[in-house]
């Protein structure tokens, strides 16, 4: 999320204490409480996808026991009835996040009947059942894209005082009025922060209008059947509109429209920033990795929707496609220019790749082709034998908190419009070794919640350096000097690469591909250890809403999430939400970039979402 850490005495004097059961529930009503997020202390539970799954996908369930109980029952109930009967099957012995429980797993992937289920778990005399969960075909976004929409339409910045801001160093005044808050407790606007870190850009703004603009032409039918159509092209071309607006003259993208997280002493306006204390800098040029690539990609999308819908927003489609060109080529030029160590990374590679892709797609002239060809071999070669990919010239591993599908994701796109059969094998061999390198880490030790793990250095002087580590979650001593969250994003982002860049292989998707796919998302939907939704309004149980560091809470939005426990420089242990103090928004914040990738995930992930002819995207 963004890296909010100013708060004022005013706000930090109230909490809100949120716990939502069903879906679109109503905004929480203030009230002063103490908020403390424990793990459950049932003595048995069962931890489910508490809002939709596919009726022909994987369905699972997992069975957590206090003690050392190594047999038990389930019932899954179905509409009212039993659905199937078994044996749990219990799963390794795991201490990572605590001793003394027991782990089972309930699979039900053959049940392939709509309704609502529930599975019930009974260990040693004791019986506890889960959520429920919705079970339909193209469940996922029929159950959740009204209110992701929704989100960001509640999420849009419409105040005026935007229309006049000042570039940092100069005197010279700039509209930048439009696009989207970045976050609950944060009214500024990114198209990426932690650009001072160099491999911890994430894609913000400009991934919520290449999403948006990218699944509003690519699954129009979808959206139409569920009256979304038009909402969808509108939340599109305010996205393509206000990238229109911090495109300057010579070429390049305005990257933050900042002040200090609403510090009343801070002047806001175009500029960079770095570290908790955001101190002001001149890197407010975007490069590809800072959101250039992306909002690059948006454009072209957004023109192409123009043109095949005679739609718009304030400007055209032709806008958006020469606003489109003229970046690219600008940053083709000087792209390394823009970012603070005047050499690009693998975060330069996959953006600039998107960027080219969609520049083909919009306008099929070959130099785009070209441009995508040499990306693509940039990102390829920095592949290592095991299918993991490097971020610099030399060995740091790439990790993201944010965006780890992204790699592998921008070479499924990149394949869709290669025509020459030798790249396209190669293509080919380089997408399938990543993404089964994601799944055999993932499964390399005892991993009761199939949560997707990584490999990362620790940085205990700014700088990555050491052996190679393995976890969970992202480390917290990194390069940023403070950043570390919550992986909603992370998680929905690895789900999409999975199935969308999988199924690009021309096969069907493996049923151990298809099961990590199924299980990031679960683990943010309420199959985690606290059994919390991280998309409010939905599931059984909501994290709860602290306006003193985390600011809204809308339904429709995602919270950050779980972490590795405070305290822990590799990351190691979990934690959620320990105490109401300014660091909340670390595990309860809502972030743009959680929900724009949770509906690209549920766009993808429907069995129906497979298309005959993928160049048609």
């Amino acid at each position: 999320m963004t890296s909010r850490r100013c708060i004022t005495s005013t706000a930090l004097a109230t909490c809100l204490a949120g716990s939502l059961s069903g879906a679109l529930a109503a905004e929480p009503a203030p009230g002063p409480t103490t908020v403390r997020v424990s793990l459950p202390t049932a003595a048995l539970q069962v931890q489910i996808n508490q809002v939709a799954l596919e009726r022909s996908g994987p369905k699972r369930a997992v069975v957590v026991s206090a003690g050392a109980a190594r047999s038990g029952r389930y019932r899954v109930l179905c509409n009212g009835r039993v659905a199937a009967t078994g044996e749990l099957k219990a799963l390794p012995a795991f201490t990572a996040w605590g001793a003394g429980r027991q782990h089972f797993e309930v699979d039900f992937s053959r049940w392939q009947q709509p309704g609502r289920c529930q599975v019930e778990a009974r260990v040693g005399g004791r019986v506890a059942r889960s959520a429920p969960v919705r079970v339909a075909d193209d469940a996922l976004f029929s159950t959740t894209a009204p209110e992701l929409l929704n989100y960001f339409r509640r999420s849009r910045h419409t105040g005026d005082g935007d229309r006049r801001i000042r570039i940092f160093e100069t005197e010279r005044f700039v509209d930048v009025h439009g696009g989207w808050k970045d976050a609950g407790g944060d009214s500024g606007k990114y198209l990426s922060h932690l650009g001072y870190a160099n491999f911890f850009n994430p894609q913000q703004t400009s991934l919520v209008a290449w999403v948006l603009a990218y699944t509003a032409d690519t699954a129009a039918p979808r959206y139409e059947r569920a009256g979304l159509l038009r909402q969808v092209q509108d939340e599109a071309f305010w996205g393509a509109d206000y990238l229109h607006r911090i495109l300057d003259a010579v070429g390049y993208f305005y990257t933050t429209v900042f002040d200090k997280w609403g510090d009343d002493k801070a002047e806001r306006m175009v500029v960079g920033y770095e570290g908790e204390a955001g101190t002001y800098t001149s890197l407010y040029r975007s490069a590809y990795r800072a959101g250039g690539g992306l909002a690059i990609a948006a454009l072209a999308r957004a023109s192409r929707l123009a043109a095949q819908t005679g739609r718009q927003g304030e400007f055209s489609g032709d806008t958006y496609r020469a606003d489109a060109i003229k970046a690219f080529d600008h940053l083709q030029r000087v792209n390394a220019q823009y970012t603070a160590n005047g050499v690009e990374n693998i975060i330069d590679d996959y953006s600039a790749l998107i960027a080219a892709v969609e520049l083909f797609h919009a306008t099929q002239q070959a130099r785009f082709l070209d441009a995508a060809r040499d990306r693509a071999g940039r990102l390829m070669a920095r592949q290592t034998p095991e299918g993991s990919f490097i971020s610099d010239a030399g060995s740091r591993p790439y990790y993201h908190a944010v965006e780890a599908g992204l790699p592998a994701l921008s070479l499924a796109h990149y394949l869709d419009i290669e025509t020459d059969d030798a790249r396209r094998s190669r293509l080919r061999e380089v997408i399938r070794a990543a993404l089964k390198r994601e799944v055999d880490i993932t499964q390399r030790v005892p991993n009761p919640f199939g949560y997707a793990r990584q490999s990362f250095q620790l940085a205990p002087q700014g700088r990555a350096e050491g052996p190679v580590l393995e976890g969970f979650f992202i480390p917290h001593q990194n390069e940023t000097g403070y950043w570390w969250q919550g992986e909603s994003a992370r998680l929905a982002s690895l789900s999409t690469a999975m199935v969308a860049a999988g199924r690009r292989l021309g096969a069907p998707l493996p049923p151990d591909w298809a099961a990590y796919a199924q299980a990031q998302l679960d683990w943010t939907l309420g199959a985690n250890p606290y059994g919390i939704c991280m998309l409010y309004g939905f599931g059984r149980r909501n994290p709860p809403a602290v306006p003193s560091s985390a600011g809204d809470m809308w339904v429709g939005g995602i919270s950050n999430g779980i972490t590795g426990a405070v305290g822990s420089a590799t990351g190691e242990g979990m934690a959620f939400g320990p105490g109401p103090d300014a660091e909340q928004w670390r595990w309860v914040e809502q972030w743009l970039p959680h929900s724009a990738w949770m509906l690209l995930a549920a766009v993808e992930i429907a069995p129906s979402a497979v298309q005959a002819n993928p160049r048609d995207r």
